[in-house]
């Protein structure tokens, strides 16, 4: 064996290897911006979700949903250095709704002009903030028409519905009894607005000449069945301004969210 030449053939292999570190980490990316998709994806426990399908929860009770939708606003999200980015206030309001999926069940929030980053950290609200709501109609923008077309602002009090969950549910004395169960805030006497955020299992590499994608599993399960178990016979089939109930429901959808996979 020629020792040199080992010795040659490894000392390239290290540097090539330090090279192409060094290319990523000194690779400029402060005039770059990319596209940024995020993923939801509804799901009950570990089945996916599909209108007018049985569910089962712990305390024996089934449901089936007609309805499915919530508000998610204010995406930010924060890079492997710390640095946070958050998407346009007047843009970064949405409404996912499960009718609106795509044949794999998902519905996409697209997000561009993204700065280019690492990012390790995704960070949303569920429903609509406070001070949002404080701009009044004319800061809504486009958004309260679409609210008020989705059925997602209340007819009959000052508010958005953050969520909408319309069914029946069944237990071992009824059948197919409506579940009607609608969370938001109330003017500014009911704050059920909430913040989650979330760890990436690996890095979103956002780039201009890539598209990045977050996918973000929903379990519905969670909200019923979660960190409180609500029973619909308990008076839970029918919510929708209740300073007691709506909380609840409220604190429980935040442990809906998880992650699931990223694409770079």
């Amino acid at each position: 064996m020629n020792f040199s030449k080992t010795i040659g053939a490894l000392a390239l292999s290290i540097a090539i290897i330090s090279c192409s570190s060094d290319d990523d980490a000194m690779e400029n990316l402060s005039n770059q911006t990319g596209e940024l998709t995020v993923k939801f994806d509804n799901a009950v426990g570990n089945q996916d979700f599909i209108f007018d399908s049985s569910f089962s929860k712990s305390n024996g009770e089934s449901f089936k949903l007609e309805t499915l939708k919530y508000i998610v606003s204010n995406i930010k999200l924060t890079d492997e250095n710390g640095v946070e980015f958050e998407y346009p206030t007047s843009d970064n309001i949405f409404i996912i709704d499960e009718a609106n999926a795509n044949n794999a069940g998902e519905i996409y929030v697209e997000l561009d002009n993204v700065p280019a980053a690492n990012y390790t950290k995704i960070s949303f609200g569920i429903g609509v903030d406070q001070t949002r709501f404080a701009q009044g109609a004319a800061g809504q923008g486009d958004f309260l028409t679409t609210a008020q077309d989705a059925g997602m602002f209340w007819s009959w009090a000052s508010g958005y519905k953050f969520m909408r969950l319309d069914g029946t549910y069944s237990d071992a004395t009824v059948t197919d009894q409506p579940v009607n169960i609608h969370m938001g805030s109330v003017g500014t006497s009911l704050d059920n607005y909430r913040e989650i955020t979330l760890d990436l299992p690996n890095t979103s590499r956002v780039r201009e000449d890539s598209h990045a994608e977050i996918h973000l599993v929903t379990d519905i399960l969670q909200i019923l069945d979660g960190a409180s178990s609500l029973n619909f016979s308990d008076g839970y089939d029918q919510v929708h301004t209740n300073e007691i109930e709506t909380p609840i429901i409220a604190n429980n959808f935040m442990g809906s969210f998880s992650v699931d996979h990223i694409h770079n």
